[in-house]
């Protein structure tokens, strides 16, 4: 029986993944993928919820309120660099124009109306290296809790080089128990080099009455409402993820699954 929680493509165009609160059945996180063909649209306004548009790949124009950005975009591809992105407030009508094909992702959370739209330029990103070995995974931040600018959204991509785990040793952020734990629902959109491999995810509790374990495409969505969730990716193929977080307060705060916390000793 396929997992509730993997969420793959509808259609091979246009907006080919859409996940919105009502059909996660939880509160915060929205996250829809579109891949456009040169000249076509994509378009969107929420009046309660702010927005970042990641372009995993290609070039576009575009506008927000009426107003064009310019055309923006470099990497052709996840694994090529550091991405584009675009911040929209609350009540922000935006829309992008492919100059290329492209594949952007619509993250969007909580928000009230107020503060500009702004472009995020890949030249103020760096590149983080966690972990070592077989559990190194190289980390972009594109809205760190430390960007005041955005009120709920946390939207960061990561990739983990073939035949290593990522999101490990398990964590979780499901409990509004901070300063420890905060809550956060989460999203992982999948992307794999070369395109026809695979990777594992497994999302589960501590008495596992959550207990998922997902094989992974190129170009899927897990959702993880609550619990563990660490990734894997088998030998020859690299893993890219975008994941957009978002809960009542805006920070980061995980805790470790105790079974496996030694490995942080090492």
């Amino acid at each position: 029986m396929p997992s509730k929680l993997l969420v793959k493509p509808a259609r091979k165009s246009g907006k080919v993944i859409s996940i919105t609160p009502k059909t996660a059945k939880w509160k915060y996180v929205g996250h829809d993928v579109w891949r456009l063909a040169p000249g076509k649209s994509a378009k969107g306004v929420e009046a309660a919820r702010e927005t970042c548009i990641v372009f995993i790949s290609g070039k576009g124009e575009v506008k927000v309120d009426g107003k064009s950005l310019g055309v923006i975009g470099e990497r052709m591809n996840v694994f090529e660099g550091k991405p584009w992105s675009v911040y929209v407030p609350a009540g922000g009508k935006w829309s992008v124009k492919a100059e290329t094909e492209c594949v952007i992702n619509i993250c969007t959370a909580p928000a009230k109306k107020g503060g500009e739209a702004f472009i995020i330029d890949p030249a103020t990103l760096s590149i983080e290296t966690r972990g070592s070995g077989t559990n190194t995974r190289y980390v972009c931040n594109i809205l760190p809790e430390q960007d005041k600018r955005a009120q709920s959204l946390l939207v960061v991509e990561v990739i983990t080089p073939n035949g290593s785990t990522s999101s490990y040793p398990s964590h979780k952020h499901d409990k509004n128990n901070l300063p420890h734990e905060s809550l956060l629902e989460e999203t992982y959109y999948h992307r794999l080099n070369p395109p026809q491999g695979f990777a594992f995810q497994r999302v589960y509790t501590d008495d596992r009455k959550l207990d998922e374990a997902m094989a992974v495409e190129d170009g899927d969505i897990t959702m993880v409402p609550k619990g563990y969730h660490p990734c894997a990716t088998i030998h020859g193929y690299d893993l890219y993820y975008l994941n957009v977080m978002a809960g009542p307060v805006r920070t980061w705060k995980f805790h470790n699954q105790k079974e496996h916390e030694w490995l942080l000793k090492r």
